[in-house]
């Protein structure tokens, strides 16, 4: 699985790239992580990406030049159809089952990731070159690098081989396999701290029971 990012903050990636299941996943190439910087691509002699909105109005907009030419760049990188995802308040909340719909590699080889800034994007590139708008929640972020980079995280996650054992995604909270629930309570050892106990089932060995104690305790 190949994500390409569009941004203006490349640096905002660099620690991200490196650290745990991801760093560990680009490694082992189960997953390639490709950054784009947006004003790269600007004709501007300074590179500028933003300008005020028609209309008046607090703050600017990235404007049409340098996303057309940056999201139509990566686009032709590779003859696919990889999907560009926008990161922008919208209706359509990220959630487990849009995470594990984008981790069909089957579907997706390759996914464009948008990073917006400023007070958005000029709306002629949302209309032409966006194939799906995504918000991580109901509130306002300085921009979608954070979306980006949760949005890899979720679905990475679900590709073979990324994590140690298939069912530790398998059985998590949201999975199809806990019928979107919330999972079940974690313990691990001592068995008694602090007089504070594991529940007994557990301690059973009685695997068709302990299954039982887990589905009645997701939430």
């Amino acid at each position: 699985m190949k994500f390409e990012i569009l941004t203006i903050f490349p640096e905002a990636f660099v620690s991200f790239l490196k650290t745990s299941i991801i760093g560990r996943a680009i490694e082992e190439k189960k997953i390639e992580i490709r950054i784009h910087d947006i004003r790269e691509f600007s004709t501007d002699k300074h590179h500028k990406v933003d300008d005020v909105p028609f209309g008046g109005g607090a703050g600017m907009l990235m404007t049409c030049q340098p996303l057309f030419d940056c999201i139509e760049y990566v686009k032709e990188l590779e003859k696919d159809s990889a999907p560009v995802v926008f990161f922008t308040p919208s209706k359509t909340v990220f959630n487990q089952e849009i995470a594990e719909s984008y981790s069909d590699q089957k579907k997706y080889s390759r996914i464009i990731l948008l990073c917006g800034h400023y007070e958005g994007i000029d709306q002629r590139v949302r209309d032409n070159l966006i194939d799906r708008e995504i918000s991580i929640g109901n509130f306002v972020l300085t921009g979608g690098e954070l979306p980006a980079q949760i949005f890899i995280d979720a679905v990475s996650r679900l590709l073979p081989g990324v994590l140690g054992k298939e069912e530790s995604h398998q059985e998590e909270s949201f999975s199809e396999k806990l019928f979107g629930k919330i999972e079940y309570p974690h313990y691990t050892r001592p068995a008694d701290f602090r007089g504070m106990k594991v529940p007994d089932i557990l301690l059973s060995g009685h695997h068709a029971k302990i299954e039982e104690w887990r589905k009645k305790n997701c939430q």
